[in-house]
C-alpha cells in the first residue's frame, strides 16, 4: 500500500459511485479466517459504509453466492480438493447488518467473479456509475476477481482494505500490495467515509 503522505485525496461523487459488498453472508465470513481482520471487524467496517452510501443516495450493491441444486457450481479438475460439502440452511443468507439495507440491489453470483453472469455492469451503466468501491470476502478470490473483471470493463476502483480478509495475511496482503494498486486506489474505510 502506499504511504500516508503520497496518498492523494479521493474525490467520490455519490451519484457516480457505487460500493460492491462482496459475500458478507453467513457460510462465508464465518468461515475460519487467518487473515489481518476477522469476520466481525470486516462486518463492523462494511457495515458502516453501507450506511453512509446509503445516507448520502449512493448506490449499494450486494453480492452473495449461492447454487441452486449444484449442478451451477464450477467443478474444474484442481490441486486443490476442497471436497463436497453439504451447506447448512442459511449459509448464503446476508449477514444481519446489512441484509434490510433500504433500497441495496441484491446480485446472485454462481461463481467468485460478480460481473460474469449477472446484471452487474447493466445496472451501474444505466446509472451513470463509473467508480467502484470493493469491500468483503474473499480479498484473493470474490473481491480479487471481481477487480479484474471491473477492469477489464474500465470501471474506476477504490479498494477498502480494513473492510475485506482473506484466509491468511500472505493473500490478502499480496492481493493488496501488488494487484489493487494496479486496478485502484487502495484506501481504508475512515479514508472513502470521508471522501464521498
Amino acid at each position: 500500500m502506499m504511504d500516508n503522505d503520497s496518498i492523494e485525496t479521493l474525490n467520490l461523487h455519490a451519484d457516480k459511485t457505487a460500493l460492491v459488498v462482496i459475500d458478507l453472508q453467513h457460510g462465508i465470513i464465518n468461515a475460519p479466517k487467518q487473515g489481518p481482520y476477522t469476520g466481525a471487524q470486516v462486518i463492523e467496517k462494511a457495515s458502516n459504509l453501507v450506511k453512509t452510501f446509503t445516507e448520502k443516495g449512493a448506490f449499494v450493491v450486494l453480492v452473495r453466492v449461492t447454487w441452486i441444486d449444484g449442478k451451477d457450481t464450477l467443478k474444474p479438475n484442481t490441486d486443490t480438493n476442497i471436497g463436497a460439502t453439504k451447506l447448512p440452511e442459511g449459509w448464503d443468507d446476508y449477514v444481519p447488518e446489512i441484509a434490510d439495507t433500504p433500497h441495496a440491489y441484491k446480485i446472485t453470483k454462481r461463481q467468485w467473479g460478480a460481473f460474469f453472469g449477472t446484471d452487474l455492469d447493466l445496472q451501474l451503466r444505466r446509472r451513470g456509475i463509473d467508480t467502484i468501491v470493493l469491500c468483503g470476502v474473499s480479498t484473493s478470490i470474490g473481491v480479487d476477481t471481481t477487480a479484474r473483471e471491473a477492469y477489464q470493463l474500465g470501471y474506476n476502483q477504490v479498494f477498502v482494505e480494513d473492510a475485506m480478509t482473506a484466509s491468511s495475511k500472505e493473500e490478502h496482503n499480496y492481493v493488496c500490495k501488488y494487484m489493487f494498486p494496479r486496478m485502484g486506489k487502495v484506501r481504508t474505510s475512515e479514508e472513502v467515509r470521508l471522501s464521498l
